[in-house]
């Protein structure tokens, strides 16, 4: 019976896979065939025993070692005797010189390498709708906000752009990531590779060569969950900026702003009650589950700080952080990828409100204008200020305002107006900024 909604609600088959109990079984057998590998090419072990090891790892089974941990309630000796039963004589060198988390914690290398992988896969797709949104609406203009409230204008090829920057920096930063995370060890009970002898270096580094991953270079008996507590900052870190994105397509789709719209289908119901609804469903699920990745990272640096050389609490914490943060990233990654693919934008909408307040949100221009021509800058702002006060108190064009005023029109003539409020003439390098960024970025996108 499934429990958690990762088992049947959220998460992509391919991440769901990745930190699957099958998956993790597999990693760790291929440690222990890897590890036998290393031994053999130094002389540790006779390589008959490895090429045994290796036919026989391919045969042990994950219901073997279920039930065998039945018995002996331990997981890793019991997929060691799970393998070695099936090797012949050449079980009695199994997991040789090694302590259990150097296979386990192999394995989540293993598995890291895997789950990075695709989530670069998803932000290179994500990177790709940005791009294409962003060159698709460089131009078109819109009312920007700030404190919730009209601003000057700005573009949504902008607004697309900088969400498109933060996605680039997220994928430079799992490239930075992947050298401190994609690691194994094989550094034995307390980490002085004691029972591998003189040539534990040159087998640890063969055996993480065979697996793809980077050999610890110092350890104790795990790997330093500093490494990993990275790996979850990186997770909540492309969750929040999928939680801004969220957020800003769900405020942009009230129904008094009604600017965008998350693609609605023909037979989707919004409400059970309120036939006419139709609710940015898919956002908000980005938000909601974007504080459960989040919610990994303490737990995540608290797993560092253990006992000595090690203790046991990390164990049952990270057998629930890594697929649950893992698999709820990747799954609003997704998400968010399908929203802003299919974003309806109401360029009418958009067009309203750009002019709700009859352009005294434009009041920077003029001022602008004003100080150009000899105007002090403050006593500029002064005269403006008051004027778009008064025309919002009035409700009349900020236009008609000015042009009553002497200290304006000595310096702005009255036909000039027009033009300086005229928001189409106010958005600056906004459509340079995005053609740079779209040139710039476009080769790392899928």
């Amino acid at each position: 019976m499934a429990i958690h909604p990762i088992e049947f609600r959220y998460g992509t088959p391919e991440m769901r896979a990745v930190w699957g109990e099958e998956r993790r079984f597999a990693a760790i057998v291929a440690a222990e065939v890897a590890l036998a590998r290393a031994e053999a090419d130094v002389g540790m072990i006779p390589a008959e025993a490895a090429d045994a090891i290796a036919l026989g790892a391919a045969r042990a089974s994950l219901d073997r070692a279920k039930a065998i941990e039945d018995e002996i309630h331990h997981d890793m000796m019991a997929i060691v005797k799970a393998i070695a039963e099936e090797c012949g004589d050449a079980g009695r060198y199994v997991h040789f010189g090694a302590t259990s988390n150097d296979m386990l914690d192999t394995a989540t290398g293993i598995q890291l390498k895997a789950a990075l992988a695709l989530l670069e896969e998803k932000l290179r797709r994500l990177l790709g709708v940005l791009l294409r949104r962003a060159q698709e609406t460089k131009a078109l203009v819109a009312a920007g906000r700030t404190h919730g409230q009209i601003g000057v204008p700005t573009t949504y090829g902008l607004r697309f752009a900088i969400w498109a920057a933060e996605v680039g920096r997220h994928l430079d930063r799992l490239a930075e990531l992947r050298p401190r995370v994609e690691v194994g060890q094989l550094t034995g009970a307390v980490g002085t590779q004691a029972a591998l002898g003189p040539n534990a270096p040159e087998i640890q580094a063969r055996m993480m060569t065979l697996l793809g991953l980077a050999p610890v270079e110092v350890s104790n008996q795990v790997i330093q969950r500093d490494r990993y507590a990275e790996y979850f900052f990186f997770l909540a870190n492309v969750a929040t900026s999928l939680d801004k994105m969220a957020i800003e397509v769900r405020s942009l789709q009230r129904t008094e702003i009604a600017e965008v719209e998350e693609a609605f289908g023909a037979k989707q119901v919004g409400s059970s009650t309120m036939p006419h609804k139709r609710n940015p469903i898919r956002s908000e699920q980005v938000s909601g589950l974007a504080r459960i990745v989040r919610a990994s990272v303490e737990p995540a640096l608290q797993n560092n700080t253990l006992w000595d050389e090690r203790d046991l609490t990390n164990s049952s914490c990270e057998r629930v952080l890594f697929p649950e943060a893992s698999v709820l990233c990747d799954h609003i990654l997704r998400l968010m990828t399908v929203v802003l693919d299919g974003l309806v934008l109401h360029e009418d909408r958009i067009r309203a409100n750009l002019h709700i307040l009859q352009d005294v949100n434009m009041a920077e221009s003029v001022m602008i204008a004003l100080t150009r021509r000899g105007m002090d800058r403050q006593e500029a702002h002064e005269i403006v200020r008051v004027a778009s006060m008064e025309a919002r108190a009035a409700e009349r064009p900020l236009a008609d305002v000015l042009a009553a005023r002497p200290t304006v029109t000595a310096l702005v003539a009255t036909s000039e107006l027009e033009g300086l409020l005229d928001p189409e003439h106010y958005t600056g390098t906004a459509q340079a900024q995005v053609e740079r960024l779209v040139e710039r970025l476009g080769p790392r996108a899928l």
